[in-house]
């Protein structure tokens, strides 16, 4: 599947993730030297943030897309020496052992389909006594945009565009998660799932929303008029929803810690 991402129009379109990803660094607690990685940097809005919580400490933000980092490069560039922007795989960190300690990331894991060698991964880097706070989507996420849109994919004009394929996503429930979490070695696991209903302004932006940020892979795989196609469609039956425009974000909160 392709993994690049328009960072620009993300960093336009990505309010929901700047939100969340805030709130979920209200709940993080540092002293302020730490040494963090941002696990799924994206164009770096949260990452900026974080940083400021680290004056004495040490950022490495991490993206799996060019784009991505680059942007995110270019927004950090005046916090150098301080943070480290990287291009790299969640799942083939380019860390040495125990060397963070702090693992930190929203609305990235969902991205990850392998995440038992994830944890593993990070619980490797993580130092005795280091801690993963993150939150990703879960359990029924956009449960209603997956069906809409797989019912449009198997139509006849779209379906021979779709053999093969296969959800881009792994939205595990809570206790699935908390297990896996143990199983990587991780003590104290947190995990939750909560609603976070989310309405775009209108038709327009729904549509930039779908194409930028949730259904960029599904698109990629069609012509451009069928990429119209697709994302009118959605749009009409979106429009017709009480409230309109709305899309069903479930959000899961997970934390564990490396034991001493």
């Amino acid at each position: 599947m392709p993994t690049e991402w328009n960072s620009a129009e993300y960093a336009r379109l990505s309010n929901p993730q700047l939100a969340w990803g805030l709130r979920v660094l209200d709940q993080l607690e540092l002293r302020g030297d730490e040494r963090v990685l941002d696990a799924g940097c994206g164009s770096g809005r949260v990452t900026t943030e974080l940083l400021q919580r680290l004056p004495r400490g040490r950022l490495i933000a991490l993206d799996l897309s060019f784009n991505m980092a680059a942007s995110a490069a270019t927004a950090l560039g005046k916090f150098a020496p301080r943070i480290g922007v990287v291009q790299a795989d969640l799942l083939d960190l380019p860390l040495a052992p125990a060397s963070l300690d702090v693992v930190f990331s929203t609305a990235v894991f969902h991205w990850v389909r392998d995440h038992d060698r994830l944890f593993a991964e990070i619980f490797r880097a993580l130092r005795p006594g280091g801690r993963l706070h993150a939150q990703c989507g879960g359990g029924q996420n956009l449960a209603r945009l997956r069906e809409r849109a797989l019912a449009i994919m198997s139509t006849p004009r779209f379906a021979p565009f779709f053999v093969g394929w296969s959800e881009p996503w792994e939205y595990p429930d809570a206790p699935t998660t908390a297990e896996r979490l143990r199983r990587a070695g991780f003590a104290d696991v947190e995990a939750g799932l909560h609603a976070a209903p989310t309405s775009l302004p209108n038709a327009r932006d729904f549509q930039d929303f779908q194409a930028t940020v949730t259904l960029h892979r599904h698109l990629a795989r069609l012509p451009n008029e069928l990429r119209s196609e697709l994302l009118l469609s959605l749009a009409a039956q979106y429009a017709k929803d009480d409230p309109p425009f709305t899309l069903d974000y479930w959000r899961l909160d997970l934390r564990g810690r490396k034991p001493e």
